[in-house]
């Protein structure tokens, strides 16, 4: 959850150890810090934002380094203010540690380390570890740094990310990880180290991204990485596809209306290459691959969290209709705390936009220890998940900073309706007519999402109907039902407006009882399957005097009549629904989020990428 950079090199380390965390601060911002190693280190941290401590470290007499590391938090033991903030010392105070994770078993080494006389200073897990390597480095008789970071990495239960740096060794930086993710930018004569490669693009496209229990001994001129097991490895270095301008808002006032405003793009670059336009056919390597499999499953599992496990529902749709395959979705939060039953005959997909949702790499480990095989899809090259998973697929979004999800969303679902189609086309439960019908489709889905983008005025005002609300009710069903859950999370996100998602029929099984004239309720309600059904729906929240936005489909002319307000998207297939409805409620939350007084970029209590239980 945590951000993380570190330099070593020849240039002045402080820029850019504050570019770095601002370029991570979507990753946590309860508090930012940094440590600077001279001659001896200079720690400087603080509550808030990395803003908060650029403003207070130009008021101190700092000077300058070559080597450095910052820290961005989300808070996880102890309240977010500036004793709890990293980076964190040893007693002796000659060693920094910064740390992104979780270390499960820092209690009985609290314990342990207090009964030989450490005193802590904040109410970190991180603290604990900083002591622990110290403790070993000082009492194991004359081993190298590096050796005691590995064997106290050895006695840690949990997650961890760490760059750690100390005084008697001025010409060194060490890095590990287990569970939470870490990426080397190397550069001539300097090493660069983050949480992923947004703070590195800018100086270097060389990367090595580390793998679960490795660690990096790091100089000016030399990587070495080596298992926590002290196994020598060999740095497999990859070049960064991504530039530095998708980092950057472009003009908009913030990465959330960027990132919804990108979805034609996004949406685009998920098709392409995919489609055989000659055979009416989608190609991917991760179904090519596993073909047989494909072809032989007796059942999909689909696990993911937040808005990955709605991209999730709509799978299940998609497979049942499409494929003809039995499907359940999973949070993978619950699947991994159970014991499921899951086979050699099952295939696992696992959706993550970041690739290193924690809970979503532990259902990966559980299903796999069961023989099930593993279907990765994620946006981020690279990450834990993709390298977890038997095959996969990529979404393309591109970066995505706002923590509110919103094209990564829509590409995930692009991923799933091309496979959908691919496998439903192979086992012989589409019709060709059908194939071609819904690839020519998705082909002008970009443009019609260009379409839907034209409504932003329109919900500009509505916005302002209805910002002071205090809760919403989203109603949807079919392939409405996972938009419905969506949009809800959408608002609930980044205004903190209360808001329920559920599937419209369920509107009189209870929900119905909150409805009165304070109750705003958007209806999924284009002019598909139920479509009367719908109508009926909305019929029952206007007799309670409740207010109706729909989402309709455009040249709705009942629906102008019924509802308080129409949001109107272009015609399209059924399956491609929730591409296009997505849309307005990214827009609506937006501009209530921002009337509201939002950060809507960094919400509060909530990080990107959630790679802590």
């Amino acid at each position: 959850m945590c951000g993380i950079v570190g330099y070593i090199g020849q240039r002045d380390v402080f820029p850019i150890l504050i570019k770095g965390l601002k370029r991570l601060e979507y990753r946590g911002y309860d508090s930012a810090g940094v440590a600077l190693l001279n001659d001896s280190l200079q720690v400087y941290k603080k509550a808030g934002k990395v803003s908060d401590l650029e403003d207070f470290v130009a008021s101190q007499n700092m000077t300058s380094a070559t080597i450095g590391i910052g820290h961005t938090r989300w808070a996880t033991h102890g309240e977010p203010n500036d004793r709890n903030a990293h980076p964190h010392l040893s007693q002796d105070g000659k060693i920094a540690l910064i740390h992104n994770g979780i270390i499960e078993n820092y209690g009985s080494l609290k314990t342990e380390l207090e009964s030989r006389g450490h005193v802590f200073k904040s109410d970190t897990d991180t603290e604990v570890l900083v002591h622990l390597i110290e403790d070993i480095y000082h009492n194991a008789n004359g081993i190298a740094f590096e050796e005691a970071v590995r064997m106290a990495l050895s006695q840690v239960v949990g997650a961890y990310a760490v760059v750690i740096i100390h005084t008697d060794f001025p010409d060194l930086l060490i890095g590990a990880r287990k569970g939470s993710p870490m990426v080397i930018g190397i550069g001539e004569g300097e090493h660069y180290i983050a949480s992923d490669a947004a703070p590195l693009i800018e100086y270097t496209r060389n990367v090595v991204y580390l793998n679960d229990g490795e660690l990096a001994i790091i100089d000016h001129n030399e990587l070495t990485i080596k298992t926590i097991d002290n196994v020598i490895k060999t740095p497999y270095i990859q070049e960064l596809e991504m530039h530095l301008e998708s980092i950057e808002k472009g003009g908009y006032e913030h990465f959330m209306i960027k990132e919804i405003f990108e979805q034609p793009r996004s949406v685009y670059d998920s098709i392409r290459g995919r489609i055989n336009v000659m055979d009416q056919s989608v190609e991917m390597a991760g179904i090519k691959q596993y073909e047989n499999k494909w072809m032989n499953l007796k059942r999909i599992i689909i696990v993911g969290c937040g808005t990955s496990w709605h991209a999730g529902l709509v799978g299940e749709y998609l497979f049942e209709d499409l494929a003809r395959i039995p499907v359940e979705v999973e949070y993978a939060s619950e699947f991994r705390y159970r014991n499921p039953v899951v086979g050699e005959d099952d295939l696992v997909i696992a959706i993550s936009q970041s690739g290193e949702t924690a809970d979503t790499l532990a259902a990966i480990e559980l299903a796999k220890s069961k023989g099930a095989t593993i279907f990765g899809i994620c946006n981020v090259v690279g990450a834990s998940i993709p390298r977890a998973s038997d095959a996969g697929a990529y979404t393309h979004a591109g970066p995505e900073i706002g923590v509110a999800s919103t094209k990564a969303f829509t590409a995930q679902v692009t991923a799933l309706i091309l496979i959908a189609i691919a496998v439903g086309q192979r086992k012989g439960s589409l019709p060709k007519d059908r194939v071609r019908t819904l690839l020519n489709e998705l082909e002008t889905i970009p443009s019609k999402i260009e379409k839907a983008l034209e409504s932003n005025d329109l919900i500009k005002v509505i916005a302002q109907e209805f910002k002071d609300s205090r809760n919403f009710l989203y109603l949807g069903r079919n392939y409405g039902f996972p938009v419905a859950l969506e949009g809800a999370l959408k608002l609930k996100e980044i205004s903190y407006i209360h808001a329920e998602g559920y599937p419209a029929a369920e509107m009189k099984h209870g929900p119905i009882a909150l409805i009165d004239e304070e109750m705003p309720v958007v209806v999924i309600a284009t002019n598909h399957s139920n479509y009367e059904k719908v109508l009926s729906n909305i019929q029952e929240v206007k007799a309670r005097k409740g207010k109706v936005i729909a989402v309709a489909t455009e040249g709705d002319t009942i629906m102008r009549n019924m509802a308080d307000y129409v949001i109107e998207i272009p015609d399209c297939d059924e399956v491609m629904i929730p591409l296009l409805a997505t849309v307005p409620l990214q827009l609506l939350s937006y501009h209530i989020a921002v009337m509201r007084g939002c950060n809507v970029d960094q919400p509060r209590n909530l990080a990107k990428s959630v790679t802590v239980e």
